[in-house]
């Protein structure tokens, strides 16, 4: 008889026999990934025989850390990786074959726990619901009679709907009966309804502070930093005020939107198409306004209009729904919560919608701070069809000190046009404090065209634009680059949504996150920050670090955006294409302008031993700013999206820049002047690695990539 002195019998095997080394490799599969079972000897072909005791070898520490720090990276090593791993820890390369099949199957275990945990946490809500509704339908009430009714009267989706119809009726008679009989009274008569107001109209300071209320959130949320959850919701005594608030303010909407002088005033011939407001007419005109301006605070009030490719309903629904306005508006509105909608509307659309929400407003830069502002947001359909949906401040009923920016009126009036386009007018009525804005960026902040409404309109503009071209499904394929597959735009547009969505949210000062100085100087100081990325999908997991520096360059924007966005012109300012040749592989036009498009790029290494890069970029452009941001993407990932596969889980981590007018070469109405003025451009790359050099590293390549930049693009303005 001959037995194994070795881990494995390398010697000849009759079928028998193979089936036996089946048998033997199971047995190595059905063992912890901590330790690995001894191979039978030859002596177990022979069931007569007692069969000698299985031994047992159990891997060392250092083993197992090291076999868990590769499984993260590779959790399907091939057959050279496992020689490999083998030889260093001093294993078989079967032994770390199996360890890893056993790591699999544990990792595939524990997640079938969590989904079996997360079924059984949904059943158990389906189950409180259907419980709910039989109570329902056990209290429902005869429609013609009155008295109890039976179950087979009616369906459950006729009670269903009975039941949702009666509290539509309650909330419409409580609302218009409100309004009827407060609005065009002075705000002493309110007195009965809150002792604690103040007699002056509509006066924001006459609210109370709420710091023993707290409230649960209802309604969705958009970002998660601290400051605007410790917002509570109002409370029961001042919604009828908030109401009375909401009304009066669409009455002032529709007023301002429609005014011509003397309330709103050309300061120049040469700046005609902007209009500013005449601050001594309108405090004659609305008396009623929010009260005097609070001390140390300076009004800002600017209207602008366009038309857009979008119909009047799908735009109500993307103001009133602060998930599609924050990815909209994701430039502007770097955070945005609904705290309690007061009411839903009626008929099955937004008219009469009524919401309380907390939002923050940013330019793309660290150096500008961002605007907070806590405000009821009212929509309204009129006689004449016209939707309006309106913004005003509440500022004091926060239990944090008064804000420094308040929405004393904001909003749009929303017009249908003929094909499915709709005129917008946008008014934007702001008192704040910007005395702490950088100096670089003071000039753009003044001239308005960092907050006002034509940043607004131009931004809606050109994102109803982006949606219509994703919504195209006649295209052209003459341009070997365009993308005519419906599916595979699809996905290529989302995707590169959410990297915009991501870059834009990441680069402002938002009170989520704090920025760190890196140096002392006056310009092209470099900051830092880092972020969590917890079950983020599409993002490592762990510590994100970024990176950002805003700075001044004599160049006008649309130039410095030109240079940025083209590829040819790419390895002269990165750093990561190493010079190589670049590429434009797909291409998808996002508008009129042809600056407004979503491209894939493939870096040519020019380095024989470096392999290609795929980078996904979107560049985007109006009249208020630019953006030029980019991405690596992985090449397997990338066809599946092109394939019109589901992007949701392609990993990015964007960089890119964002351009802006210095405002120096600015009309008096804040119109960019074509050929004129400098460009405040703002530089932000990331990096999913923190250790101790990255801060190091990525302060090198971005003050690198800066000073490329510079000296390009001079090159090519000289």
């Amino acid at each position: 008889m001959f037995e194994s002195h070795h881990l494995f019998d390398m010697t000849p095997r009759s079928p028998e026999s193979d089936d036996l080394g089946k048998l033997r490799d199971d047995d190595y599969e059905t063992k912890s990934g901590t330790e690995t079972m001894e191979a039978p000897s030859s002596d177990d072909q022979y069931p007569n025989q007692r069969p000698k005791k299985k031994c047992y070898h159990r891997h060392t520490q250092r083993q197992i850390q090291e076999m868990e720090a590769f499984f993260k990276e590779c959790p399907h090593p091939d057959d050279k990786q496992r020689k490999e791993l083998s030889r260093e820890l001093g294993l078989e390369p079967l032994q770390v074959k199996f360890w890893f099949q056993n790591k699999r199957t544990q990792m595939k275990a524990q997640h079938e726990r969590h989904e079996n945990q997360i079924l059984k946490s949904e059943n158990e809500k389906l189950r409180a619901e259907n419980n709910r509704y039989k109570e329902a339908l056990g209290n429902a009430t005869c429609p013609n009679c009155g008295g109890p009714a039976a179950l087979g009267e009616m369906s459950f989706d006729e009670q269903h709907l009975r039941i949702e119809n009666a509290r539509l009726r309650e909330e419409i008679d409580r609302i218009s009966g409100i309004a009827a009989k407060y609005v065009g009274k002075p705000l002493s008569s309110l007195s009965h309804l809150s002792p604690h107001l103040s007699s002056r109209s509509l006066d924001l300071g006459g609210f109370r502070n709420l710091g023993t209320q707290s409230s649960g959130y209802v309604g969705e949320m958009y970002g998660s930093g601290d400051l605007l959850r410790s917002v509570s919701g109002p409370s029961e005594a001042d919604k009828p005020m908030i109401v009375e608030l909401a009304v009066a303010a669409m009455e002032e909407l529709m007023r301002m939107a429609q005014a011509g002088e003397p309330l709103w005033s050309t300061p120049s011939e040469n700046s005609s198409d902007h209009q500013s407001l005449n601050e001594d007419e309108y405090l004659r005109t609305f008396p009623r306004g929010i009260g005097p301006k609070p001390l140390g605070l300076k009004s800002e009030a600017s209207r602008e209009s366009a038309v857009v490719i979008m119909n009047h309903i799908n735009l109500v629904e993307i103001l009133m729904d602060v998930n599609q306005w924050s990815s909209v508006f994701c430039g502007i509105v770097s955070r945005a919560m609904t705290l309690e909608v007061l009411s839903t509307g009626v008929a099955g659309n937004y008219n009469g919608a009524l919401q309380v929400m907390s939002a923050e407003f940013q330019v793309p830069s660290p150096l500008v701070p961002t605007r907070e502002n806590y405000f009821v947001r009212y929509c309204k359909q009129h006689p004449d069809g016209t939707w309006a949906v309106v913004d005003v401040s509440m500022e004091n009923l926060r239990t944090t000190p008064i804000s420094k920016c308040q929405r004393r009126l904001s909003g749009c009036l929303i017009q249908e046009l003929p094909n499915g386009y709709s005129k917008v007018i946008w008014v934007e009525h702001v008192e704040v404090d910007d005395r702490s804005v950088h100096n670089l960026y003071k000039p753009l902040v003044n001239s308005g065209l960092a907050f006002g409404a034509k940043r607004w309109v131009a931004t809606l503009d050109r994102q109803c634009e982006r949606l219509a071209s994703s919504m195209a499904s006649n295209i052209p394929a003459g341009d070997l680059c365009v993308i005519t597959s419906p599916e595979g735009r699809k996905s290529m547009l989302k995707l590169a949504e959410r990297m915009v969505t991501s870059f834009c949210t990441g680069i402002g000062a938002s009170s989520a996150h704090a920025w760190t100085t890196l140096s002392a100087t006056d310009s092209d100081d470099v900051r830092v920050m880092t972020r969590k990325s917890m079950d983020d999908p599409g993002r490592p997991p762990g510590i994100v670090l970024s990176a950002a520096t805003s700075f001044w360059i004599p160049v006008p924007p649309n130039r410095v955006f030109d240079f940025l966005r083209d590829e040819n012109s790419r390895n002269e300012w990165d750093i990561l294409s190493n010079g190589g040749l670049v590429q434009e592989m797909a291409h998808i036009a996002n508008g009129r302008d042809p600056g407004n498009c979503v491209s894939l790029l493939r870096v040519n290494s020019a380095n024989s031993n470096q392999s290609n890069m795929l980078v996904l970029q979107e560049s985007c452009t109006d009249s208020t700013g630019s953006y030029v941001i980019y991405a690596p993407v992985d090449i397997v990932a990338m066809n599946m999206v092109l394939s019109g596969g589901d992007p949701d889980n392609v990993a990015l981590l964007p960089s890119g820049f964002a351009i802006l007018p210095d405002g120096l070469g600015l009309s008096g109405g804040g119109i960019l002047e074509v050929g004129s003025g400098g460009s405040l451009l703002t530089v932000a790359f990331p990096t999913a690695k923190l250790s101790l050099g990255s801060v190091a590293t990525v302060n090198s390549l971005i003050k690198c990539t800066v000073e490329r930049i510079k000296s390009a693009v001079m090159c090519e303005n000289a």
